[in-house]
């Protein structure tokens, strides 16, 4: 982390939240700066060390410093977390299917891929009670191997179940592609080894929010230091220019309402196996014209 982003999140803090204000006691005597409270958290979140650790370092006893790394976390979701942690809008979501396309993909949003975080205090009780989601995304359109589709997907490995939003087994473009997604987490591990380590929290919203906390942290990094140079040219991505099949309708509203009816017709279509199973093979037919050699047969 360069030294002005941090000195900016500290000025954020003590200047918004009340924890991280440095005040005077009854004889007049200062009390901890938010210097020395953010540096404290940041070593605690990048090392996973005790809490005691920054003791001698900073002068903050264990307890101050679990303190620190609660309201810490806290006020990184609170202040930063709609810039750095939102959903695509649709015009990111155009973009990501632009690169999608260009490498071989089109109508691919992105890789998933799992990073298990071993819970040390988790009761048993609680296991499996985290695996649901819900939303609403913009319509897009794409073609592939001549034949329109209209549902996103991702790539996956062949953990996950055979619909329509997720394709695996696809030799050699595809693992390329969801190795950005494994060397992601393995950034996310190394820059924060907090979540390499067990989690020692008995809470699970303080688990939740140091996670979040964590990857707002590594987004704000990467932003700060991707300010000096852009991957792609953004008029690539200017609508009306014609940038391959993959299309987001930007005049779709997701604001469906959340009846029984809808929410079965979406599932009935993600959960689609004859689907799945056709967009595979036009898959593999597009990559095959997209990457075979001169002189490759089928």
């Amino acid at each position: 982390m360069n030294k002005s982003l941090f000195i900016r999140i500290v000025d954020r803090l003590s200047n918004e939240v009340e924890f991280f204000r440095q005040k005077k006691d009854a004889l007049g005597r200062l009390s901890l700066s938010p210097l020395q409270k953010c540096t404290a958290t940041i070593r605690v979140l990048a090392y996973g060390s005790a809490a005691d650790v920054v003791e001698e370092y900073l002068r903050l006893g264990a307890t101050t410093a679990r303190l620190c790394v609660e309201h810490f976390v806290e006020g990184i979701i609170y202040l930063f977390g709609d810039e750095y942690l939102r959903r695509p809008s649709p015009a990111d979501l155009q973009r990501l299917l632009y690169i999608g396309e260009q490498r071989g993909f089109p109508g691919m949003k992105g890789s998933i891929d799992c990073m298990h975080w071993e819970w040390k205090n988790c009761p048993t009780t609680w296991k499996g009670q985290y695996l649901r989601g819900s939303g609403q995304a913009p319509q897009v359109t794409f073609s592939v191997n001549k034949r329109e589709y209209h549902l996103i997907y991702y790539l996956t490995d062949g953990i996950y179940p055979k619909w329509a939003t997720f394709i695996q087994s696809i030799p050699i473009p595809q693992e390329a592609v969801r190795k950005d997604v494994e060397r992601a987490f393995g950034v996310l591990q190394a820059r924060f080894a907090i979540v390499k380590n067990p989690a020692l929290f008995w809470d699970k919203a303080k688990i939740g929010k140091i996670m979040r906390a964590c990857i707002l942290l590594h987004n704000m990094i990467v932003k700060d230091k991707r300010d000096g140079y852009t991957h792609f040219d953004v008029s690539e991505f200017q609508q009306g220019e014609d940038t391959g099949t993959s299309h987001v309708d930007l005049t779709y509203s997701t604001d469906i309402p959340s009846n029984i009816a809808n929410m079965m017709g979406v599932r009935t279509r993600i959960r689609d196996r004859k689907m799945h199973q056709q967009l595979k093979a036009d898959l593999v037919e597009h990559i095959w014209r997209k990457f075979r050699r001169d002189g490759d047969n089928y």
